[in-house]
Order: structure tokens, then C-alpha cells, then sequence
């Protein structure tokens, strides 16, 4: 099987295009893939409000320039991602509450991450931070950053079928109702992409992101098999498709130009 590596290494709030005021964030913090991020000690921080049926935070006070590329919209308000949750509060940009006031520790959302909980692992959660740290934009594979991006994506059908799937393109009015279930058709070990990735961008918008530069998908334990990796280049629609692997907290990513086996003499 014929493969390339690609790569290997140890303000907009709302639907209505409201740019965030109080941009004063510093650029985010690159690491190495397995390190931690030196904590920024902000003077101003967004709050999020941890929901554990929904799986995600919602932002109940949200400051700087990170939420323009962070979080998907619905109804005017924020919700982030378990993985996106994490990241922000390793930066320091983020400080985590419950319903109850009482602030969540990162240790806490380590278990919840390290436990497989909300859709996500350990393994995609490294992934995520290594590619969000180097600047690339991320969003889980058939969730829409917002509900005016249908009418200006130009999405393959294969991804419009997924996102209706997920029960994401018709929330609308709705959306407070069905965000307990945003995720739930997104399991880990389903073969599907898990990202979809955007190469940096000042700018990009959430109601008008455009088509992904690549679709990730992280492999688990082993390499994909040639029908594997038929079967996920088909829900591709066109979009170049990346492999990862973590070993060890390493990140490594292939592309495939063939998927082809020798023939033996």
C-alpha cells in the first residue's frame, strides 16, 4: 500500500455576524504534540456553564478573539466541544463552571476526556490540540459552525447527508431542545471522518466557513484497511482525506495516493 506522510511532530459570536468586542487575547500558544500548554494568565476570561447530558459547555461570558474559530452557534448563543472546552481552559482562557457556581478543575475534564465521555478520547482530544496550537481550524466531521452556513456552504452531498443525520440542519428554533442530543449520533469507533480541518485563516466565518482543506479521520490501534479507507474516501465527497495515528503522545498524519496491494511473483 502506496502512502506519503503529510506531517509528523513530537470575531464572529453569533449568527448575525457580531464580532467580538474585547479582543484582547494573545495569539494561542504552540506546543509539541504530547506537551502541555504554558498557562496564559489573562486579566479578562470567558466563563462556559458544563453541561453533562449535553456533553459540552455552554458560554455564558465570552471574551477574546479564540471564539471566532472555537464553538458552533445556535440561537445566537456559543456551545463548545468537550476537546474544545479542554483546550481553551489548558490556555488559561477559559474558567469552567456547573450549574452550581462551583468551578471545574482540568484534572476533572482529563477523566471525563481520558473516560471516552461526550464523543470523544484521549487520543482524539491530542489530536485536536496539536493541530489547533499550529493554527489550523477545527470542527467535528457533520456538525454545521452555524445554521446560516447551509445556505452558503458548498458541501458535497455526502456531507449534507450527514448532517442531516445528525439532526443538525433543522434545529433552528429549536436548538435549546435538541442539544443533548448534538452529538449523540457521533460515535468514536464509528468509520467516518472525526474532523473536518481548515488551514489558518484571519478570515475565517462561521457563517460562511467554505469547504474543509482536508477531512481527518484518527486510526485506532492499526492503520485502516484498502476497504476501510474506500469506504471513508466515499463520505469524502471530493475533500482530500488525512490519516492520523497517536503513538505515545506522537502525532502523525499520512495521506494515500494509492490503495493498492503488490502483486507477488
Amino acid at each position: 500500500m502506496e502512502d506519503k506522510t503529510w506531517g509528523c511532530s513530537s470575531s464572529e459570536d453569533s449568527d448575525d455576524e457580531v464580532y467580538l468586542q474585547n479582543a484582547s487575547d494573545e495569539e494561542e500558544l504552540g506546543f509539541s504534540s504530547g506537551s502541555m500548554p504554558k498557562l496564559q494568565f489573562r486579566s479578562v476570561k470567558s466563563k462556559s456553564c458544563w453541561n453533562e447530558e449535553m456533553g459540552m459547555g455552554e458560554v455564558i461570558e465570552k471574551n477574546g478573539k479564540l471564539w471566532i474559530t472555537t464553538g458552533i452557534v445556535r440561537s445566537g448563543k456559543i456551545y463548545s466541544s468537550i476537546e474544545e472546552t479542554v483546550y481553551l481552559t489548558e490556555l488559561g482562557a477559559l474558567d469552567l463552571l456547573e450549574n452550581s457556581g462551583r468551578r471545574i478543575s482540568l484534572t476533572e475534564m482529563y477523566e471525563k476526556v481520558a473516560g471516552g465521555k461526550s464523543g470523544c478520547c484521549w487520543e482524539l482530544f491530542e489530536v485536536y490540540r496539536h493541530l489547533k496550537s499550529l493554527g489550523y481550524i477545527i470542527v467535528r466531521h457533520g456538525v454545521l459552525w452555524s445554521l446560516k452556513s447551509i445556505k452558503s456552504s458548498h458541501r458535497p452531498a455526502a456531507l449534507e447527508i450527514t448532517e442531516k443525520s445528525n439532526g443538525l440542519a433543522d434545529m433552528g428554533s429549536k436548538s435549546e431542545l435538541a442539544m443533548d442530543k448534538l452529538f449523540s449520533d457521533l460515535q468514536i469507533n464509528e468509520l467516518m471522518p472525526d474532523f473536518d480541518v481548515y488551514l489558518p485563516n484571519s478570515r475565517f466565518r462561521k457563517s460562511s466557513p467554505g469547504d474543509p482543506s482536508f477531512l481527518l479521520y484518527l486510526s485506532r490501534g492499526h492503520p485502516p484497511c484498502k476497504v476501510e479507507i474506500e469506504a471513508l474516501e466515499k463520505q469524502c465527497g471530493g475533500i482530500p482525506l488525512k490519516i492520523c495515528q497517536v503513538t505515545e503522545g506522537r502525532v502523525s498524519f499520512f495521506s494515500y495516493d494509492k490503495v493498492e496491494l503488490p502483486v507477488l511473483p
